[in-house]
């Protein structure tokens, strides 16, 4: 073998022992740059920002809805109690220190805010043993206020018990219809045994509303 067929046998060799050649790389990355995770984070904190408010939003929401259904509950609560006391009066005026009271008697007060008191009948709830009771219903500030006599014929001194009913009412106004369906914001006849036909009592409450439920007594 000559000596430049041997060389060439070598380089052959070589050549067989030489790594394959590795592929080119591509232009692009398979993982994120440090830029797109930071941009990502970006975007989920802004929907997130969404999602919160939204929540938040439909949360207060309920809570005004819920606070509104119990506000009316209590204006149609006060209302049927006043129904329900009104509806037993009785004509049975009272003695009090210096004369007798009327059955029925509806005034207005320096205020302006109607009030009134009357003889209701023993209630049913207290049993068949329950006496007469001499109630009173007025606006004491922004409380619509009852108040329970211990006796219907009352000495000098003697004061009821009040028991505050419905909170928020800025103004309450009442008035009552006769025989003939006359209305009055008053009620003292001269006969004081006589009772209202009718009585409307109409509530202003402290954000604006007014309401007002005509009550029919006999």
């Amino acid at each position: 073998m000559t000596l430049p067929h041997r060389i060439a046998v070598r380089r052959a060799q070589c050549a067989s022992w030489a790594p394959a050649a590795r592929p080119a790389l591509s232009g692009t990355s398979a993982g994120f740059t440090l830029v797109e995770i930071l941009v990502a984070l970006a975007v989920l904190a802004v929907l997130a920002s969404f999602a919160w408010r939204a929540t938040s939003a439909l949360v207060d929401g309920e809570a005004r809805l819920a606070s509104e259904a119990k506000r009316w509950q209590s204006v149609d609560a006060l209302f049927a109690r006043i129904e329900g006391d009104a509806a037993a009066a009785i004509p049975r005026p009272v003695r009090v220190p210096g004369g007798r009271e009327a059955a029925w008697i509806g005034t207005i007060d320096a205020n302006g805010q109607s009030g009134f008191a009357f003889t209701r009948a023993g209630s049913e709830a207290e049993g068949p043993a329950a006496l007469p009771a001499r109630i009173a219903w007025r606006l004491a500030g922004s409380v619509v206020e009852v108040a329970y006599w211990p006796h219907l014929d009352r000495d000098a001194g003697a004061t009821p018990a009040r028991y505050a009913v419905l909170d928020g009412v800025a103004r309450m106004a009442v008035r009552y219809a006769d025989d003939d369906g006359a209305w009055s914001d008053r009620w003292a006849p001269q006969d004081g045994r006589m009772l209202p036909r009718a009585i409307a009592v109409a509530l202003t409450l402290a954000d604006g509303n007014r309401v007002e439920r005509v009550m029919v007594l006999r």
